[in-house]
């Protein structure tokens, strides 16, 4: 029976560094991506966080569109698409499906079903999906996951999600790495 991994998209399928520059063009920032030691972008800038929001929010499809893919993402999960059903599971909300689809197909990566939900909290998606595995880049998105759902989850290492992590959790650094941890569990499994 085919395996079922569920995937994050952004900071994971799409380059961890994506909103850097965008942050550092619309609040005239000098951020490097080592910069970014939290999740959260509010604190780098210099706005009230509703100006923010408004600013984030306007322009999200922008951001989605023009998000490039990690580098070996699309390598690895073409590969994996033949062998396992792959789940995105993205906390951006419905209103970004088409966008979301159009970013798939112009960089020609396969899917299976698409989870726009709208929030970080992907736990409760993650057990109606039933899925086998995890893929994500948000430290207590994937600490949660694995925690609650008993399942392993790979972390890809970024400068924001350095807090420890529990057994369950697997940081890696790429998706080459991640594909041989995969390789790896998957012959256990048999």
């Amino acid at each position: 029976m085919k395996k079922r991994f569920g995937i994050d998209i952004d900071g994971t399928v799409t380059r961890p560094d994506t909103f850097v520059p965008f942050l550092n063009d619309a609040f005239q920032l000098n951020l490097t991506y080592e910069d970014i030691t939290q999740y959260d972008f509010y604190p780098y800038v210099n706005v009230s966080k509703e100006d923010f929001n408004h600013w984030f929010l306007t322009n999200e499809p922008i951001f989605y569109k023009e998000s490039l893919p990690a580098d070996g993402a699309k390598e690895v999960l073409n590969t994996w698409a033949a062998s396992a059903d792959l789940y995105y599971i993205s906390a951006r909300t419905s209103h970004l499906l088409d966008v979301t689809k159009e970013w798939f197909a112009k960089h020609r990566l396969n899917y299976h079903h698409l989870e726009l939900i709208g929030s970080h909290n992907k736990v409760a998606t993650a057990k109606k999906l039933a899925v086998d595995l995890f893929l994500e880049d948000k430290h207590d998105n994937a600490v949660a996951i694995a925690e609650e759902c008993n399942i392993p989850v790979l972390l890809f290492n970024t400068p924001y999600n350095q807090d420890p992590i529990p057994k369950g959790v697997i940081r890696v650094q790429s998706w080459h790495e991640a594909q041989t941890w995969v390789r790896k569990w998957l012959q256990e499994q048999v």
